[in-house]
């Protein structure tokens, strides 16, 4: 057997591969600074390093963020990363963690939408941005949801986490368990509502691969983020999120502290590519609002997705060792798609690989081989590539009659 090895085509300097879905991708990536202990709620002024540009497949990029990651939502790849396994202050980030331990128990069945739980003084006195749950009342968990993701409701996030745990202190070893199980080694949280407490941290990277989840795990009630305004209580509140009031995200969340500044994580789908950023270090409201919307508007513009070939895409036809027929098609086993930036088609590699002559009998969807793409920085991705059709061996005199003939 030899090995072939046939270079199909050159395609553009790709980032990663496609075929790699939600499921797959790499986790949060983790380097040695981020093993450092966490940031105390005194922590540094909010935009040290804002004169530091991020990193990016395409070189620096300037962003006043002092925290900033944005993702990829098919393949889980990092666009642009600062300080992004640095553990910061989440403040109210935070309650996305709350609010995906919330969708667990619903999506279980350990709660549901219209279910009643009932308001403690403890949550009732919470100070900070509210919902203003009214005291020795009961609320339905659709409200309070609402009240947490779009009015950031801290007492909505006591209400839940007693409703649910029985104290907020257990419903943070539920957060901190399923932050373990999600990978998010740069997160640890003291409490449900993002409060400034010390060893209370997240990294960019958790929060924006944490949005990537819940998109993905809880597409039923992702909706509750990209509602622009709640009423409650006869208190009408806006979406904190700017990105989601004037429509150029469906979600996630914002937040402020003195130790963190002021952060945003945000998703938006155009085209059928779904980006989700995560900043934190903002000076002020307004400036989280624009360098989110246009570190968003980036991410959109400098980057395409390519599909390569498509499934069952013939791509050879390989020589066949005493089949009925001397060659059998080889195809792609599935759609292979690479984002890239733009204008970089002209530098990536693309190579089929199997061990030819193939020894019938051969089965039709039997793997045969690899279809590489080779990629920056010496990475590879590869699809698997299968025979397009059986190939039945030939016959006792079928054989003999072919040998006489070679």
């Amino acid at each position: 057997m030899l090995q072939t090895r046939r270079f199909l085509l050159a395609g553009g300097a790709a980032l990663f591969s496609g075929a790699y879905a939600l499921d797959a991708m790499a986790r949060p990536r983790h380097h040695g600074a981020a093993a450092k202990g966490a940031i105390p709620a005194a922590a540094q002024p909010a935009v040290p390093g804002a004169d530091t540009p991020a990193t990016t497949p395409v070189g620096p990029v300037d962003t006043q963020a002092r925290w900033a990651c944005i993702l990829d939502y098919n393949s889980g790849a990092t666009l642009l990363e600062k300080n992004a396994d640095e553990r910061m202050p989440p403040s109210s980030l935070t309650k996305m963690m709350t609010a995906y331990v919330t969708f667990g128990m619903l999506k279980s069945g350990r709660l549901k939408l219209d279910q009643m739980l009932p308001v403690s003084e403890r949550a009732w006195r919470m100070q900070g941005s509210r919902m203003f749950v009214p005291l020795g009342q009961s609320v339905s968990v659709q409200d309070l949801i609402q009240g947490m993701v779009i009015q950031s409701g801290n007492d909505a996030c006591i209400v839940i986490a007693e409703g649910v745990s029985g104290s907020e202190e257990q419903f943070v070893a539920l957060m901190n368990d399923t932050a373990t199980k999600l990978g998010l080694t740069n997160s640890h949280f003291m409490n449900a509502t993002g409060w400034p407490a010390e060893n209370h941290y997240m990294s960019a990277r958790d929060v924006a691969y944490l949005a990537l989840r819940l998109i993905h795990d809880f597409p039923e009630y992702y909706h509750f983020f990209s509602e622009k305004e709640f009423l409650f209580n006869k208190i009408r509140q806006e979406n904190r999120n700017s990105l989601v009031v004037k429509g150029l995200a469906d979600g996630l969340k914002t937040g402020h502290t003195d130790a963190g500044g002021f952060g945003l994580c945000a998703s938006s789908e155009r085209e059928g590519r779904r980006v989700v950023l995560a900043v934190n270090g903002l000076p002020s409201s307004a400036a989280r609002g624009r360098e989110a919307e246009r570190l968003m508007g980036w991410a959109f513009a400098n980057f395409e997705t390519a599909q390569i070939v498509s499934k069952g895409d013939v791509l050879e036809q390989a020589p066949v060792w005493m089949g009925v027929t001397q060659t059998v098609p080889l195809v792609a086993a599935q759609d292979f798609k690479i984002l890239l930036p733009h204008g970089w088609r002209n530098g990536t590699h693309l190579a089929l690989d199997y061990n030819g002559p193939i020894i019938a009998p051969v089965q039709a969807g039997q793997v045969v081989g690899q279809l590489t793409v080779s990629l920056p920085g010496g990475r590879q991705a590869s699809i698997p590539v299968q025979a397009g059709q059986s190939v039945p061996a030939l016959s006792f005199l079928g054989r003999a009659a072919r040998r006489l003939h070679l």
